[in-house]
């Protein structure tokens, strides 16, 4: 039980954080040729990766029972 939350948990960091860095990302590049230099595309994709990551965690926190890749063997 305790390894499939430590899983559970770095699969959020870890998914979260992609999901951060790419809508930084792409609020750099809005802002850079769309925007003027603007920092409010940046705080938007941000955020908009933080509530996308957020939400993926709460969903695999809610779901004991869903397995993520494996296959389980009949014996």
């Amino acid at each position: 039980m305790a390894n499939e939350h430590g899983q559970k948990w770095d699969r959020c960091l870890a998914d979260s954080a992609l999901k951060i860095a790419t809508g930084l990302g792409v609020g750099i590049v809005f802002s850079v040729l769309f925007f003027k230099r603007r920092t409010w595309p940046v705080a938007f994709g941000s955020g908009v990766g933080l509530g996308m990551g957020y939400s993926n965690c709460q969903q695999d926190f809610r779901s004991p029972y869903q397995l993520h890749g494996h296959r389980v063997k009949e014996q």
